[in-house]
C-alpha cells in the first residue's frame, strides 16, 4: 500500500516537472534563439556598416 502510493506521489511530482522542462525548451527555441540571432545579424550590419563607411571615407581623403 505505501508503495504504491509512493509511486503515485513521485508520478504525480515528476510529470509537472518534466513537463516544465520541455516548456523551457520550447521557450528558449522559439523566443530566445531567434532574438539571439537578431542580435547578431544587427552587429554584423553594423561592422560591415563601418566597414564601408571607413572605405568610403578613405577613398574620399585619397582623392583629394
Amino acid at each position: 500500500m505505501v508503495d504504491a502510493l509512493y509511486l503515485a506521489a513521485v508520478t504525480l511530482l515528476f510529470v509537472p516537472w518534466v513537463y516544465g522542462l520541455y516548456a523551457l525548451v520550447r521557450d528558449t527555441r522559439n523566443r530566445y534563439l531567434p532574438l539571439a540571432r537578431q542580435y547578431l545579424d544587427g552587429r554584423r550590419r553594423q561592422k560591415q556598416q563601418s566597414e564601408a563607411d571607413r572605405e568610403r571615407e578613405e577613398q574620399e581623403r585619397q582623392l583629394y
